[in-house]
């Protein structure tokens, strides 16, 4: 059985809302919303265990918020460790308005984390048993930049393999510890890292592969939305284009293709296979409405359209 970890600093309870037409001042009615747990490490895990793997959720939660949180999870069958904090975990929401067709999401900052509370979650991790371990998401306010790579560093050297998914500082100093098996920023994170506003595959490839060649990450991923992805190591650069579908929602794509790609390196598939299978749990999210993220009947099916097409 493949076995993972993911580490969520910044969870949310995930909230859909389908309405009719946004309007200032008016009551809006809507159907029952959707509440789902969520944040980075949680969705990985959530789409990692849909494709048939085992996930254990390591995440700060706090507040009655949090609890809701730990509720949410067990609904989910979740395996869960939570470090407790004093401050709330965060409400994220998501509305669609069904006669624009447009999406609006409404993300928190969330809590502040205290010094004593960011070193227990460094200690829990330090005791995981997992062959990978998946860190994704934004970190809370109070926890340090470099917390991804202190922890990636406590990990590596126990052998397991550290999978890096986040932006701005946080993946700048997280790439700071160096011999990561995977990092994946989008575009926007991805030319924020490397300074440049780079647009064209082949430009994208060429940085891509620079950052493998030194070390800090075995594979590079830079997801592209609509024109798919491309994929770097120090041997090659590969590109996959998506197919074209209609969005419902693109809530959890990027974590989506996070779970499929680690599923398919954890299942020992080639590199760009399992990055072709990113790329179809990424597409497979954004066929799913709300809060829903990739299933893994969606996630196969689209896998083969890209191996056929």
């Amino acid at each position: 059985m493949l076995n993972i970890a993911t580490l969520t600093l910044n969870p949310t309870i995930d909230l859909a809302y389908v309405v009719d037409r946004l309007e200032p001042t008016d009551k809006l009615r809507a159907p029952p919303q959707q509440a789902d747990p969520g944040g980075g490490g949680i969705n990985v895990a959530r789409v990692f265990v849909r494709m048939g793997g085992n996930a254990r959720c390591l995440y700060l939660s706090g507040g009655p918020t949090g609890i809701a949180l730990d509720a949410l999870l067990d609904l989910h069958q979740l395996v869960r460790e939570r470090v407790a904090i004093a401050g709330h975990t965060r409400v994220s929401t998501t509305i669609l308005e069904n006669g624009s067709g447009k999406e609006f999401r409404v993300v928190p900052a969330g809590p502040e984390v205290s010094e004593s509370e960011w070193q227990a979650c460094l200690e829990k991790i330090d005791a995981l048993e997992c062959d990978y371990l998946v860190m994704s998401g934004s970190l809370p306010l109070g926890a340090p930049s470099d917390f991804y790579a202190q922890a990636a560093t406590v990990v590596q050297r126990r052998g397991i393999r550290t999978v890096l998914d986040t932006s701005g500082a946080a993946l700048t100093e997280g790439l700071g510890a160096g011999g990561h098996e995977l990092i994946k920023p989008n575009l926007k994170e991805f030319q924020h890292l490397v300074g440049k506003e780079l647009s064209n595959p082949e430009a994208i490839g060429e940085a891509a592969q620079s950052i493998a060649s030194q070390g800090s990450a075995r594979l590079v991923a830079v997801t592209m939305g609509a024109d798919g992805g491309v994929l770097a190591s120090a041997d090659g650069i590969w590109r996959c284009e998506a197919p074209k579908v209609e969005t419902a929602s693109a809530v959890g794509a990027g974590d989506s293709f996070v779970a499929a790609m680690v599923y398919g390196l954890a299942s020992g598939r080639s590199d760009f296979d399992a990055f072709r299978l990113g790329i179809a749990g990424g597409t497979a999210a954004l066929i799913t409405a709300g809060t829903g993220l990739a299933h893994a009947e969606d996630t196969r099916r689209i896998f083969a359209q890209i191996e056929t097409g």
